[in-house]
């Protein structure tokens, strides 16, 4: 198997004022293709850091970091950007849809800007994936928490991303609506064949995952393999 993505003596430091804050201290992990992988930690362990760091989103200090073959200590701002828009998908606790937007609009401007021919009728493809094809025309305020999380769903696997990076997808909704949630995910997961990196405090959402990485304190404390049913 490939290798999506590939973390190697990662560190991450923050300077405040005359401190520094170590937030990810010699981290080392690896994804496959295909795989389903789970963040996990108390709060402050890092979790989103980390996220963030192997998304492009933020620069590391020292160490490595390998997306879908790309060294992103080789690329600027703009390159990563790009790789981003081209291979990732993010699913966010906020759903950080754009509010101006119905959710057919929400879903189809990012296949708009990749040029897409049919991104009118790709966006509605996914919206009924996700149950919410008569919504389609209803604005982010319009909708329920859960509805709100699945067009970001929709969203999020509109560029047929190569992985895809959630972090704490059920974090603002019920136990009942976060459990129809994260299904969806899992359903569209298996089968567009992206691999899923989630940063959950959820330790029954994590279990769902093939590998569960455990941090603390910035380090981490387990990396398993587990034994799925």
């Amino acid at each position: 198997m490939t290798k999506i993505l590939n973390v190697r003596n990662l560190k991450k430091t923050y300077t405040s004022g005359s401190k520094n804050l170590t937030v990810i201290d010699d981290i080392s992990f690896s994804i496959e293709e295909g795989d389903t992988f789970a963040i996990v930690g108390p709060s402050g362990s890092g979790k989103t850091t980390l996220l963030g760091l192997c998304a492009g989103l933020d620069e590391i200090n020292d160490g490595l970091i390998e997306l879908c073959g790309e060294d992103l200590s080789m690329l600027n701002e703009d390159q990563r950007a790009l790789l981003r828009n081209e291979k990732v998908g993010f699913i966010f606790q906020d759903f950080q849809l754009l509010p101006t937007l119905t959710a057919l609009e929400n879903v189809s401007v990012p296949l708009e800007l990749q040029g897409a021919a049919n991104a009118t009728k790709e966006a509605m493809d996914l919206l009924a994936k996700v149950g919410l094809a008569e919504r389609h025309n209803h604005y982010p305020s319009q909708l329920s928490g859960g509805e709100q999380q699945r067009v970001a769903l929709a969203r999020a696997f509109s560029n047929k991303p190569s992985i895809l990076f959630a972090d704490e997808p059920t974090g603002n909704l019920d136990e009942e609506t976060g459990e129809k949630v994260i299904k969806l995910l899992f359903d569209l997961n298996a089968e567009m064949g992206t691999t899923l990196v989630i940063v959950t405090h959820d330790l029954e959402l994590a279990k769902l995952n093939q590998h569960i990485l455990r941090l603390k304190g910035g380090k981490i404390v387990i990396n398993e393999t587990t034994i799925l049913s």
